[in-house]
């Protein structure tokens, strides 16, 4: 018993510790904000993280549109209320399923390159050699990483929702013989602008957190090759975990 109760006590300390960690660290990179922005170094991330994620993230929305439209529309028709079908499927990935599997999979392609990279300048000594020369880590690597991903996290999922919602259209229109009209008709009629922006703000911090959690595990990364994999496996793990807790929080006071 007293051993079960020591390696209960150990986990939650340990994990304790690594939540106080991230909080010094997000308020010393919000400290950072305030000072000069390396402008150059954000459009560059932009473009890296976020034009390199629009394959995958249009995919994933496409056919999750697809199949929640499949999934519906017959119950929809069968029930009458085939008019309210596009207005649903809009809602449903603007508000939740957009941005929480944007959320997700930038968390494992953004999050993943974020860890992957600092880790490997870490474990090079590439960030001792930055503190010798004066440059603040955080500000050099974090600020550009965490605003990036704040801009581009929900250009993604605008650029999600519209594909998720394309795909909903054409599987209700030539798949479940919907009138075109009906199901565009339903979004205006239904749905609101608010819908969409209340995901985009949910975007915002899924995209701040995927890079704080990002860097602070690869800062924190284990030395070798292997404490890289072990730092990339731990962003994902924790950022999704942190992005499904995150939507629960926000759905509850933005809608």
């Amino acid at each position: 018993m007293q051993h079960v109760l020591e390696s209960v006590g150990a986990f939650v300390l340990t994990h304790l510790a690594n939540i106080g960690r991230v909080v010094l660290l997000y308020g010393e990179t919000m400290r950072q904000v305030t000072r000069r922005l390396r402008v150059r170094s954000i459009v560059y991330q932009m473009a890296h993280l976020g034009a390199d994620s629009l394959l995958i993230v249009g995919l994933t929305l496409l056919f999750t549109g697809i199949v929640l439209t499949l999934q519906i529309a017959h119950e929809f028709i069968r029930y009458g209320a085939q008019s309210t079908i596009g207005a649903v499927i809009a809602i449903g990935i603007g508000r939740e399923l957009g941005p929480v599997l944007v959320g997700v999979v930038c968390a494992g392609r953004v999050g993943a390159a974020i860890t992957a990279e600092v880790s490997t300048m870490k474990v090079t000594e590439q960030i001792d050699a930055l503190r010798v020369m004066a440059v603040s880590p955080v500000n050099y690597l974090i600020v550009p990483r965490m605003l990036a991903c704040m801009v581009v996290v929900p250009i993604l999922t605008v650029f999600g929702d519209v594909i998720g919602v394309l795909g909903g259209y054409f599987t209700a229109v030539y798949y479940s013989g919907i009138s075109g009209y009906t199901f565009l008709h339903s979004i205006t009629q239904y749905a609101l602008l608010y819908d969409m922006t209340g995901g985009l703000i949910k975007a915002i911090f899924f995209g701040n957190v995927i890079a704080v959690l990002g860097c602070y595990y690869g800062l924190h990364a284990p030395s070798g090759a292997e404490g890289v994999g072990t730092a990339t496996m731990q962003t994902v793990v924790t950022s999704i975990i942190v992005i499904f807790i995150l939507n629960a929080v926000l759905t509850f006071f933005l809608f």
